[in-house]
């Protein structure tokens, strides 16, 4: 596999109401999408990155649905429980824009969306045919904390797919979790799918990803 390069960052700073402001919906419905990086119903965020919606009731029972596109403008959509009276709660995916945000009953009260900080590169697919043992360099630029995270877990599957906010991802691979300076690390066994989170700050991280020793034909 040829040397793949992913970046995630810099983020629009974390908002509790960037996306849509206070709004209660009477009924099943989809929110205005009005806050400071929305234009025309439609919020755009410079780099993807998670959303956030915040309860002021106790909205657990009810169900959002979010689309909107990712890094490569293809159409992304989730589905997720609402948060409990005062919390917010995360979208698994992380958007380049938000074109809908709806739910599926009236909400318990005021809700806002916002940007969280929190985002992830575009993800590698690794090959299944080569050598499996993997080498990353990630490059901090600025400040941000960091962590490598990989699936086995494929939407692709023609037998056993997993929809892409339903997929499990593990964060365990040394010293590349809650990393905020520039690494390398290697994993023996290279596995499906790969990708650079931020946790927190406001530079960025490029990551370098090689396997080794292509299987020839």
């Amino acid at each position: 596999m040829r040397p793949v390069t992913v970046s995630v960052g810099p983020l629009t700073a974390s908002s509790t109401n960037n996306i849509a402001t206070a709004q209660s919906l009477g009924a099943a419905g989809a929110l205005t999408l009005n806050g400071s990086l929305a234009s025309g119903g439609v919020a755009t965020i410079a780099n993807p990155q998670r959303i956030g919606i915040k309860s002021v009731g106790d909205d657990s029972a009810r169900t959002w649905t979010v689309t909107g596109t990712n890094w490569s403008g293809s159409t992304i959509s989730e589905t997720f429980k609402g948060a409990t009276a005062g919390n917010t709660v995360n979208s698994a995916l992380s958007y380049a824009t938000v074109t809908s945000i709806a739910l599926d009953g009236a909400s318990a009260g005021n809700v806002t969306v916002g940007t969280t900080g929190l985002g992830s590169s575009p993800w590698v697919r690794f090959d299944n045919w080569a050598h499996p043992t993997l080498a990353i360099q990630c490059v901090v630029t600025g400040t941000a904390t960091y962590t490598f995270e990989s699936s086995f877990d494929d939407p692709n599957d023609l037998v056993n797919a997993v929809a892409p906010a339903s997929m499990a991802w593990d964060s365990t691979i040394s010293p590349l979790v809650g990393a905020s300076a520039s690494a390398e690390a290697t994993v023996d066994a290279a596995p499906l799918w790969g990708r650079i989170s931020i946790n927190s700050g406001t530079g960025s991280v490029r990551a370098v990803f090689i396997q080794y020793l292509n299987v020839a034909s």
